[in-house]
């Protein structure tokens, strides 16, 4: 560098010739000092707005770009990112001064890698200080990671690509990881200084920099570059001719004390939880090994863990008790924080187990034991931890075991209390870990407690994803799965069993299911076949051996010859006699015959025979493993009698459910078959309507009275008839006859009155008998079902019994849908379910049959009964409508369980189609008495509820 003096008269005076030093002294002195930003706001301001586009490419990058690239990016940063937040005349000149400062931004820190600049210079800094970072050298660096990491913040709509988010940091942290390793490297190399004091800026500006890009939200593409970096730094550690790592290995490695300190040197614990968390995901995504898995915690995590509590506390509280992570995830946790030894190790099973892995069982399965860790958590939570605890019992010996205080205790409480949810996936979890578990106490006799279970648990037990809706289960299994080796056995198995019933929400209609009935020629061709079979088993008889003449023993053939019952006081007493158990079989198979038949004693000996076959033990008369048969038998006798004659029948059963004479499994029973027969009852036989001769005129009427009789003479009175094609109408439809006049014409023109032929009526429809007896079927169970009693307690010992009950009182309404008898019983229905001890109960299974019902409710209603209650002010309906979104809201926003979460989001859609239909009919009404009367003033009041949902 030469100094070159002038006189006015151009001519050279002198010329002197700088040292290094000299050179060094005033370039420092104009970059670091106000010179370098004063002339960068001359050359940002003026000269770029007007001058900078006249110039070449050429002259621009060897003048004007280079006054930024020789800088120290330090300084650059400081002049030119903050200067991206001023405002310069008019938009045009502020987007050419935007443009200019990006590109000089992406020419300074990318092309010319300036991170890399950034990281030499506070090493070089810092060796030149002693390795003293004093706290004015914190304050600068800090400035600098933060005007670093918010460069694409700041960055306009219109800028470079290499500005975005995803693509500036991955340049910038991959720049900062490889020159800080090349620190590392070199500062180990230099053994004369400071080790520790040389890194100290750079490890503070690389967590200042990795902390402040995750807490900017872009976690994933700074743990995309950590994996692959780390990779490779764990292949160069391991030998050639070695296949496995070990700990020496990774510390004789000089790179290695850059990555010993890396998570050390975040400081901020939220982006340490973040990264760790995203690592773990991301890792699971590239299916990688369980023993490289291991070694990118251990050497990441390693030195923190052992210096930093709150980072064991991180994998063994957060990661295991509230986190939910993939099962790779959790076997890598469980390894690293709570076993503390790679997979597949050698020493696996000859390595004592720590007293941190004691304590972290100790913790899991006494969370996991308690009943409210059913209620409280969700499925996929509730899963997670029992795979925790599965693994660890996979781990442990039986002596281990014993060492242990209160597992053994903790662990079959936890099992009794899961067996006893009617949810499926729960059971499983306890059978898995009792499976587990009998392994390390018999290892030649382990316990299956499921049909499913096998020798490898599954600890995945296949979690459905949030996203995917599901019907809610209820299945109930209350007994044993365990074969039954006697006839006690087989009694108490059966005493606690129950079926399963399933809640359909998906599909909202009720199904139509033809019952039919065999005819004549199907009776005699069923008879003539029986006598062809009989016939040719008796020529086989004849053309067999002289063995076939032999004798036999006679003595069991009483059994054929044995009467069939037809009289139905036969078939109860039958069924009261235990010691007779092939009488009591042989009445369950002709009890559904006989009472469907319907004779003339069922009216007097309905009620008999219901009590009977309510108290008759099928698992005593029933052989080993037909037990599931002869249940399926009584359920359907059950149904017959209340299908056949409902109001007897309804009247035992209704007493019956809240007796202290049945158990559990027996109330579930009544609920069950009073289901099946609303369904049946809503389901009956098709038929088809009779021909008809002279023509018909229809009428489709908004209100529900029949309209007037008034009409031409000889017209016959209205009736109601079902809309063609269509089971369930938002309307009501009526036809009558009416006499032909002279010069008619038969093709109706109107819109709203059409003259058509009686064949165009003969279509299939159903006719639905259930809403005669639905007051029967709904109220007496709806009374007392809150009461403690001896042997009752739905609110809480008997909570399936009461969730049952509400899914069966759903399914009542779902199958008066759309007739007047819904309107009379839903306030009934709401009062019942809005109580706080059933709409809050703790269960996730009654929750879910709560949601269930509350969506029958609005498919029941009529939306012109709605808007007729609106406008007579009537608040029942509107109060109950309105809680069922505010609540359903609530659910959907805060319930632990996934499955009420999606119930509650289908129960706000119904709600929703409610509103929009009861709104058409409010305009409906209104313009139709536009004309004659204005309507009610309380309209103008009326706030339709929920009409935000629309």
């Amino acid at each position: 560098m030469h100094l070159i003096l002038y006189r006015p008269e151009s001519l050279i005076i002198s010329v002197v010739s700088l040292t290094h030093d000299e050179r060094e002294s005033w370039r420092h002195a104009f970059y670091h000092g106000p010179a370098f930003p004063t002339m960068s706001k001359i050359l940002l301001g003026n000269i770029a707005l007007k001058w900078l586009r006249q110039i070449r490419s050429s002259a621009r990058k060897e003048i004007y770009d280079s006054f930024f690239v020789r800088g120290p990016p330090t300084e650059v940063i400081q002049a030119l990112v903050p200067a991206l937040s001023q405002n310069e005349g008019s938009k045009e000149d502020h987007n050419i001064f935007c443009l200019n400062i990006e590109r000089i931004l992406v020419l300074c820190l990318i092309e010319n890698k300036g991170v890399c600049q950034i990281v030499e210079e506070f090493t070089f800094s810092n060796k030149q200080d002693d390795g003293i970072l004093n706290p004015e050298k914190s304050t600068f660096i800090s400035r600098v990671a933060q005007l670093l990491a918010s460069i694409p913040d700041k960055a306009t709509m219109g800028a470079a690509s290499a500005l975005t988010s995803s693509s500036f940091f991955k340049s910038v942290v991959s720049q900062l990881l490889v020159r800080a390793e090349e620190a590392a490297i070199e500062s180990s190399a230099d053994k004369d200084g400071n080790e520790q004091g040389v890194l100290s800026p750079v490890f503070l500006f690389v967590g200042q920099v990795l902390s402040r890009i995750s807490r900017r939200g872009s976690t994933g593409v700074l743990v995309a570059e950590l994996i692959t970096m780390i990779r490779n730094h764990l292949q160069r550690c391991v030998a050639s001719d070695r296949k496995t790592i070990i700990p020496d290995m990774v510390k004789h490695v000089s790179q290695s004390r850059f990555w010993f300190n890396v998570v050390e040197a975040l400081r901020d614990q939220h982006s340490i939880e973040r990264l760790t968390e995203e690592m773990l995901r991301q890792l699971a995504s590239q299916h990688i090994s369980d023993e490289e898995a291991y070694w990118i915690l251990w050497t990441l995590f390693n030195q923190s863990i052992m210096h930093m509590t709150v980072m064991r506390a991180m994998f063994i509280d957060k990661f295991l008790l509230w986190k939910t992570f993939p099962l790779c995830c959790l076997r890598w946790i469980l390894h690293y924080a709570v076993f503390e030894f790679p997979p597949n190790s050698v020493m696996e099973t000859q390595i004592q187990k720590t007293s941190n892995f004691l304590v972290t069982l100790q913790t899991l399965v006494s969370i996991w034991s308690k009943k409210e860790f059913v209620q409280s958590y969700s499925v996929e939570q509730q899963a997670y931890i029992t795979a925790a605890i599965g693994l660890c019992l996979e781990n442990m010996s039986k002596r281990e075991l014993e060492m242990t205080k209160d597992v053994l205790n903790c662990i079959l409480q936890g099992v009794t209390c899961k067996l006893e949810s009617p949810i499926d996936l729960v059971r499983k979890m306890a059978s898995a870990v009792a499976l587990t578990f009998s392994k390390i106490v018999d290892p030649k006799n382990p316990l299956y407690l499921d049909d499913d279970c096998s020798e490898n648990v599954d600890w995945e037990f296949g979690v459905l994803s949030p996203k995917r809706i599901k019907a809610p289960s209820h299945d109930v299994e209350l007994g044993s799965k365990s074969k039954p080796c006697s006839r006690e056995n087989r009694r108490n198995a059966g005493e606690k069993k129950a079926k399963a019933i399933r809640h359909d929400i998906s599909d909202n209609r009720v199904k139509i299911v033809e019952i039919k009935s065999l005819d004549s020629d199907e009776m005699s061709g069923a008879a003539t076949n029986f006598e062809e079979h009989c016939d040719e088993e008796s020529m086989d008889i004849d053309a067999s051996s002289d063995s076939s003449l032999e004798p036999y023993d006679l003595s069991d053939d009483d059994t054929d010859l044995q009467k069939n019952f037809t009289h139905l006081s036969d078939l109860a007493a039958a069924l009261r006699k235990p010691d007779d158990l092939d009488g009591v079989e042989r009445a369950l198979s002709s009890a559904e015959k006989l009472v469907r038949a319907s004779p003339d004693e069922l009216r007097h000996n309905s009620g008999d025979l219901v009590q009977a076959l309510v108290h008759v033990r099928c698992s005593d008369a029933a052989m080993e493993g037909e037990e599931e048969s002869a249940e399926e038998k009584r359920q359907k006798a059950l149904v017959a009698l209340l299908v056949t004659n409902p109001f007897e029948s309804l009247d035992v059963l209704t007493k019956l459910l809240y007796s202290s004479s049945v158990d559990i499994s027996q109330r579930i029973l009544v609920i069950d078959v009073m289901t099946e027969a609303a369904q049946e009852l809503a389901e009956t036989k098709i038929i088809n309507k009779q021909q008809r001769y002279g023509n018909l005129i229809s009428d489709t009427s908004l209100s529900w009275l029949v309209p007037s009789d008034r009409g031409p003479l000889g017209a016959s009175p209205w009736r109601e008839v079902s809309e063609p094609g269509s089971l369930l109408s938002w309307s009501h439809h009526y036809e009558r006859e009416v006499p032909s006049r002279s010069g008619q014409v038969k093709s109706g023109k109107s819109r709203k009155w059409g003259l058509r032929k009686a064949k165009d009526l003969q279509v299939e429809g159903s006719k639905n008998k259930f809403p005669l007896y639905a007051a029967a079927f709904m109220l007496p169970v709806m009374q007392g079902y809150d009461k403690r009693r001896h042997g009752v307690d739905l609110l809480n010992r008997d909570f399936v019994v009461l969730g049952k009950l509400i899914y069966m009182l759903g399914v009542c309404m779902k199958c008066m849908a759309m007739h007047p008898e819904a309107s009379a019983l839903a306030p009934a229905l709401l009062d019942m379910i809005r109580s706080r001890e059933v709409s809050q109960h703790a269960e996730a299974y009654v929750r879910r049959s709560v949601l269930f019902a509350a969506s029958c409710i609005l498919i029941a209603l009529h939306p012109s009964y709605v808007a007729s209650t609106l406008i007579e002010g009537n608040q029942d309906i509107s109060t109950g409508l309105e809680w069922i979104r505010t609540w359903a809201l609530q659910i959907a926003e805060a319930d632990p369980d996934t499955e009420c979460t999606s119930m509650a989001m289908n129960c706000l859609r119904l709600h929703s189609e409610m509103v929009l239909q009861t709104s058409r009919s409010l305009e409906s009404a209104e313009h139709s008495k536009a004309g004659t009367r204005a309507l009610s003033s309380k309209l103008d009041n009326i706030i339709i509820p929920f009409a935000n949902m629309m």
